[in-house]
């Protein structure tokens, strides 16, 4: 968590740095570089290099290439998704990198229920543990937040590195960009709105970083990363002059956003939800703008 904290300051920041130029600047020029050395250095800590030892019982990576997990030492030691797409734009993930995690992601697309290495089914999310299963604690899907990072992970590689041709590559049968479209059309959405839901019967955890809390009803987190990853699609398949596909995408994003202002309280705070739990959201309001 301490280098997503970091990557997100670090973006903030970034942004700002424009406004530096012309007005003073929220922090000195010296802390600013202070930042962004501690985020290499812990980025560079979260690295787990091709055939390098995990702790047990996760053995070692065998993927061929680096892996980026969440945090340093011996936290965390699994590539997550969110936690990598989260700080692609702190400019210290290589092109190699970036390309080795978007293929690894597309390779590992669920079309099956999942299977662990002794080959014994794990039904529900949260646990590696086939005997400790059992409960919808985390939701019965797995988080709803992971396939929109997936496109967003596809997005900054093609914008960072003109490289379209990496959308037409195919992995297990199934080309990079249909793949992607596959990951937009996973979660369950309103038909008039666009805006993602769960229900107490089929819940699915809106965003992995609060697992623990019962979340359900339209979701407004999910769906502003929906949005995003409408406009993400749209601007890749203009690149690739798809213009129907390029509106439809656009099209959508339209309907989410007109629909967003349905979660706003008298504060003007998103709310998480309209359903259980539907209480001020920091993560959706702060994402929203």
């Amino acid at each position: 968590m301490l280098r997503i904290r970091l990557s997100i300051l670090l973006n903030i920041l970034l942004t700002t740095s424009v406004f530096a130029q012309q007005k003073s600047g929220i922090i000195s020029k010296e802390d600013f570089v202070f930042l962004e050395g501690i985020t290499k250095a812990v980025l560079d800590a979260s690295r787990i290099k091709a055939g390098q030892e995990l702790p047990a019982p996760f053995g070692k990576n065998n993927t061929g290439e680096t892996l980026i997990r969440p945090g340093g030492r011996d936290t965390y030691p699994s590539f997550w998704i969110r936690d990598y797409a989260m700080s692609l734009e702190t400019g210290f993930i290589s092109k190699t990198e970036q390309q080795h995690m978007l293929m690894l992601t597309a390779s590992t697309q669920c079309d099956q229920t999942w299977i662990t290495k002794g080959s014994k089914p794990i039904y529900f999310p949260g646990t590696y543990d086939y005997e400790g299963q059992g409960t919808n604690e985390f939701g019965t899907f797995p988080a709803y937040c992971d396939q929109f990072y997936f496109i967003h992970m596809a997005d900054f590689y093609v914008k960072q590195t003109g490289d379209l041709g990496m959308l037409s590559k195919v992995i297990n049968g199934i080309r990079l960009i249909d793949r992607l479209e596959i990951a937009f059309k996973t979660l369950p959405a309103r038909s008039e709105n666009e805006i993602v839901y769960t229900t107490d019967a089929f819940r699915g955890v809106d965003f992995g970083f609060r697992d623990a809390i019962a979340i359900t009803g339209d979701l407004s987190y999910t769906s502003i990363l929906k949005y995003r990853a409408a406009n993400q699609l749209s601007a890749i398949f203009a690149e690739l002059k798809n213009n129907n596909k390029a509106k439809q995408y656009k099209d959508i994003a339209a309907k989410i956003k007109a629909a967003l202002p349905m979660f706003l309280d008298k504060n003007g705070m998103l709310l998480a939800s309209n359903g259980r739990s539907g209480q001020p959201d920091v993560w959706a309001t702060a994402f929203a703008i």
